[in-house]
């Protein structure tokens, strides 16, 4: 309980200090016009107060994988608490909140039109190519694991509820952003936050068996830590989805000053959320019952409805499973909305009018319904490569970012690097990949990381021997502008 509660409180302090830190490497500029003013269209370019880009941030990035991924890596014992407190502080909300930051001073761009920017031309069409398959595998994703949950609880058809749930990321994908998701996502963060604190609170109250921090490796197959605990829990660490979601918010950001608290806050709130799960799987199942048959027998939708029956009975075990299945839904509809924006801006197809909206989303949905006949843990799978992998990109993104604007750039180096050892290796060693020994694996990841460090450096002397603006231009605030967005 210690660990657990030690935990919670590091992830809070890390806002206020490291926060902070991060903050003041970028330089935020209060006077400085947002895309939200400069580029408003009231489609996908409209002015919200922080609360609501807050929330809508938080639902955003806060799919299955803050409950779904640290119950997995529970497996591997407390040594998961260890990644979901460093990884979040260090990495996770580093990565939210430069990648937010940034698109804020580049017109709202996304991921790809960054790296475009800063890594070159050749990889803004593969980062292109790859963020809307992540986007894709996350929309199917996010459709099957609460459609299960609801099949789980009602007897109704899993084909109708999975029609159902595209038929509500139709309207959510085409429609502006603050007609339906900026004014229901406040009633479902608010399912959500009751759902984690029922659960958090509950251990503690009942002194729940949660085991304190040991660095051994728990896992009852003998999974390496390194590199699959760190794929295994990415949602609620480092997470490269959170990349393609940012960018919906900083084209809603009123002024650069929210952007702490809406991007790096918000992934250290997601952080709390994966502690809480990680922490509830470890201590429910600590004694006879084991996690691993709970998993081979459900996987982690039946861990969430034993954990959440447990700790708050039926009625607000019902109510915290209902919070469940809010999150991927609510990260779903948002997945495709970023994969219309990316492809619109990518194509340079206008969005005001709605026919052309509906003529990039409905080949994604018809795309990701053939995927949900797809075997989920296999999707899953793929899903955690490619997620961490757009991680990397992005953090390489920021590295650039702060080497060429002359700041601490170690910030985002380190992870930048820890995490492509990581994927390579993951690749190299995965059934899904090559399926190369440990040890050849390393090795092979080693030297696509070094390969990486080397483009990287070319890159940068490249850019350092021309005049490059790493911030598009944008107009001061006027004084009327300026008294709204602070307030």
């Amino acid at each position: 309980m210690i660990t657990f509660i030690v935990s919670i409180l590091l992830l809070i302090v890390g806002y206020f200090t490291y926060g902070k830190f991060v903050e003041r490497v970028f330089v935020t500029n209060r006077k400085r016009q947002t895309p939200a003013f400069s580029m408003r269209d009231d489609i996908d370019y409209v002015p919200m107060n922080t609360t609501r880009n807050s929330l809508i941030q938080l639902l955003n990035i806060a799919g299955v994988g803050p409950i779904f991924g640290p119950i997995l890596g529970a497996l591997y014992g407390p040594i998961a608490f260890v990644w979901i407190v460093i990884g979040c502080i260090f990495a996770g909300a580093v990565h939210d909140y430069l990648t937010g930051m940034i698109s804020i001073r580049n017109h709202g761009a996304h991921l790809p039109q960054l790296a475009g920017k800063f890594l070159g031309k050749a990889m803004k069409h593969v980062v292109n190519g790859f963020a809307i398959l992540l986007l894709l595998l996350v929309g199917t994703v996010f459709v099957t694991s609460p459609a299960a949950l609801l099949n789980n609880m009602m007897p109704i058809s899993l084909t109708v509820i999975i029609l159902a749930i595209f038929a509500y990321y139709l309207i959510a994908t085409l429609l502006p952003i603050d007609k339906v998701i900026g004014r229901i996502y406040p009633y479902f963060g608010a399912l959500l936050l009751f759902s984690a604190a029922g659960i958090g609170i509950g251990m503690v109250v009942t002194g729940a068996p949660i085991p304190e921090l040991s660095f051994q490796n728990m896992h009852p197959e003998g999974a390496p830590i390194f590199p699959l605990l760190f794929l295994t829990i990415s949602c609620g660490a480092l997470s490269g989805f959170h990349a393609t979601q940012t960018p919906i918010i900083s084209r809603t950001t009123e002024n650069e000053t929210n952007g702490r608290k809406i991007f790096y806050g918000m992934m250290i709130t997601e952080g709390v959320i994966a502690m809480i799960w990680a922490a509830a799987a470890m201590s429910l199942f600590h004694g006879d019952q084991s996690l691993s048959d709970v998993l081979a027998a459900g996987g982690p939708a039946a861990v969430v409805n034993e954990v959440a029956t447990t700790m708050l009975g039926a009625v607000g075990g019902t109510l915290a499973v209902l919070g469940v299945i809010v999150l991927p839904i609510t990260s779903g509809d948002t997945a495709f909305r970023s994969a219309r924006m990316i492809i619109a801006d990518y194509l340079k197809i206008d969005q005001r009018p709605i026919v052309k909206r509906l003529l990039i989303a409905l080949p994604l949905f018809a795309m990701s319904y053939i995927l949900t006949h797809m075997d989920f843990t296999l999707l899953w799978r793929y899903f955690s490569w490619a997620n961490q992998t757009t991680a990397v990109i992005a953090l390489w993104v920021a590295t650039m970012y702060l080497v060429l604007s002359r700041k601490p750039y170690l910030i985002t180096s380190i992870p930048a690097v820890f995490m492509t050892m990581a994927t390579f290796t993951y690749i190299a060693y995965a059934p899904i990949g090559f399926g190369l020994p440990l040890q050849w694996s390393y090795a092979a990841a080693a030297l696509g990381t070094l390969i990486c460090i080397a483009l990287f450096m070319k890159r940068v002397r490249r850019l350092s021997r021309a005049t490059f603006a790493v911030d598009e231009p944008a107009n001061n605030f006027g004084e009327e502008a300026l008294a709204t967005a602070s307030k």
